[in-house]
Parts: C-alpha cells; sequence; structure tokens
C-alpha cells in the first residue's frame, strides 16, 4: 500500500475552500486511475496547540508506482490543474509506503 496526504495551510476563506473542494475538487480525484480509498477532513487539529494545516486529504494506491501514474494520467494533470482554484494557502503534498499490520476484518 502506498499513501499521499496532502495538507492544506490556511485558506484565505474557509467557506469557498470546503465548497469549491467538495463539489468541484473531490469529484476530479475520484477519477484517479488505480485509486483504492480516499479521505478528508476540514477540522484538523494538533496535539497541545493550534495546527499550521486547516484540511487534510489522503489516497491509497497499491504502490508507488500506481500513484505515479494517476498523477501522470490526463485525470492526475486536471486535479493539479485545479489545486489553485481553491488552495490559497498553498498544499503540501507528502508520499510513502504503508508498512505494519494489516486492519483486522
Amino acid at each position: 500500500m502506498h499513501k499521499m496526504i496532502v495538507l492544506y495551510p490556511e485558506p484565505e476563506d474557509r467557506a469557498a475552500f470546503v465548497s469549491y473542494y467538495e463539489s468541484t475538487h473531490l469529484p476530479l480525484v475520484q477519477q484517479l486511475p488505480g485509486l483504492l480509498d480516499w479521505r478528508y477532513s476540514v477540522e484538523v487539529d494538533a496535539a497541545g496547540g493550534r495546527s499550521p494545516y486547516f484540511a487534510v486529504f489522503e489516497a491509497d494506491f497499491e504502490d508507488a508506482e500506481a500513484m505515479r501514474a494517476a498523477l501522470a494520467s490526463p485525470e492526475g494533470a486536471a486535479v493539479g490543474a485545479d489545486v489553485p482554484h481553491y488552495a490559497t494557502g498553498g498544499a503540501v503534498v507528502l508520499d510513502y509506503p504503508v508498512s505494519g499490520p494489516a486492519p483486522a476484518s
């Protein structure tokens, strides 16, 4: 399993971010080839203080190659080109292989 996380710093307008993100951006994300699962939150807190991030997005792919292929696809290009339309605070993208025990069924 390979995970991609996008961290969003505080935007200029929270309500505009959430509205655009949920109605326009996430439907684009759902079109990514090889996307196994995804989740997000716009209620990010930090232990012991204020988080530098307003929102977080997680995407699961089979492996790093599947993630890279998804991002290089036409659908991936559309997702990337859409980010400036809502992420006025920018975005930090991280990805990594997931290790550890499989979840209990």
